[in-house]
């Protein structure tokens, strides 16, 4: 894939990530997280730290999936398309 598109995809899920970020810790306390039923024993900042690589990681593959969805015969055929045959 080349390096453009690799920016279409990394950089609005980055934005994504940061909004997801600010949405969910103006209303959760990152020292109130709980995995698996026990309490995390991380600082704040790991907390937020890997909430965000974690949303990004989500937003990345929304990001991917819509990508590979819309591309064309072509694309995906490396420009071969062939036309269905008559009955």
């Amino acid at each position: 894939m080349e390096a453009r598109r690799w920016i279409w995809i990394v950089w609005p899920a980055f934005l994504a990530a940061a909004i997801m970020e600010l949405v969910v810790f103006a209303f959760v306390d990152p020292l109130d997280v709980h995995w698996l039923g026990s309490p995390m024993e991380w600082s704040r900042s790991a907390i937020y730290t890997v909430a965000f690589f974690a949303f990004w990681a989500v937003s990345i593959i929304g990001a991917l999936m819509t990508v590979a969805l819309g591309r064309s015969a072509s694309d995906l055929n490396g420009g071969i398309v062939s036309s269905p045959q008559p009955d």
